[in-house]
């Protein structure tokens, strides 16, 4: 599948809005619940994309399979990792996240090699995940796990399970039926907050320990409208544009972001092993495409191929 530039720029998009939620969602739990944080971003994103979709999306022909994917989405895409992955921050450093996030493309390559057509794993797409991630690995440090303790083992098995909802909520996206982007993040993060709103009557009757500030509010708000509802609607029109082993790329990507934030806004040092994972980080996606523009070179060939033999033979 040839990607088109535009393709690569939602990408990058979706790398800085999801990459920013890690430090919103830290930000919120400061002083907020996990199950609070986790409605409140469904609840704002909601707000913001029910009247859009309702004023510019274009519906779909409703049918049984389509809001049988729309419920999947939102169960694996939405409502299971972001209350897994945030359960799980509270207890381990969000290097070590990094880490466990990174191992999402090679979750979805595997996936997508037995569900959807044209996603077959190759030589040069497995290798150049696997490139990919030791990048991130490089790019983390030998420091992130020089405190795990083996009471974390259960948070870094919750995050994990939280990758895999991501990687079938990829295979999903890229398998429902033909829908409009904006309708589609509306539907399934209705349908997310719906699932989770239950959550909020564990909350305690009285709660005089939440004492939320203003930074903790507008990480929600940030939270919510940013990373949660634009992200959502570039999400869905990317991955049925570009597939999910593509879209996964952006677990690569997001350390990359982080990086370039600490040293281009908070002036935080450059070591050499940064540039060292970013050679291996973008050679791994280099590597991945190989194989994609070798085949679309082949058909290119052969399609020409044909064209003169249809000549010769009239």
């Amino acid at each position: 599948m040839h990607h088109r530039p535009t393709d690569w720029l939602l990408l990058l998009a979706l790398t800085a809005l999801w990459g920013s939620a890690f430090a919103l969602t830290g930000i919120g739990v400061e002083a907020l619940p996990v199950q609070l944080v986790v409605a409140a971003r469904l609840l704002i994103a909601c707000a913001l994309l029910l009247p859009a979709a309702l004023l510019f999306a274009r519906r779909p022909a409703h049918s049984a399979r389509l809001w049988g994917a729309y419920v999947l989405i939102a169960l694996f895409g939405n409502a299971l990792p972001y209350s897994l992955v945030t359960w799980g921050q509270q207890t381990i450093a969000s290097a070590q996240a990094g880490i466990l996030m990174a191992t999402m493309p090679l979750a979805t390559l595997g996936m997508a090699h037995y569900l959807v057509p044209g996603e077959r794993i190759t030589r040069h797409r497995a290798g150049g995940f696997l490139v990919g991630f030791c990048g991130v690995v490089v790019l983390i440090g030998p420091a992130a796990w020089g405190d795990v303790d083996p009471a974390r083992l259960p948070a870094m098995g919750v995050i994990l399970l939280g990758v895999c909802c991501y990687a079938v909520a990829a295979i999903l996206a890229r398998l429902r039926p033909p829908s409009d982007a904006l309708y589609s993040a509306a539907a399934t993060t209705t349908l997310a907050t719906l699932m989770l709103l239950p959550t909020l009557l564990a909350l305690p009757a009285t709660p005089t320990a939440i004492h939320p500030e203003e930074r903790h509010l507008l990480a929600l708000l940030a939270l919510g409208g940013g990373s949660t509802a634009l992200a959502a609607i570039l999400y869905m029109r990317l991955v049925k544009r570009a597939g999910a082993a593509f879209v996964s790329q952006l677990n690569y990507l997001i350390p990359l972001w982080a990086l370039g934030v600490g040293v281009g806004l908070l002036g935080e040092p450059l070591a050499s092993r940064h540039l060292l994972a970013l050679a291996l980080i973008l050679g791994g996606m280099a590597l991945a495409r190989r194989e994609r523009d070798a085949g679309a070179d082949q058909t290119g060939s052969d399609s020409n191929r044909s064209a003169k033999a249809r000549s010769k033979r009239r």
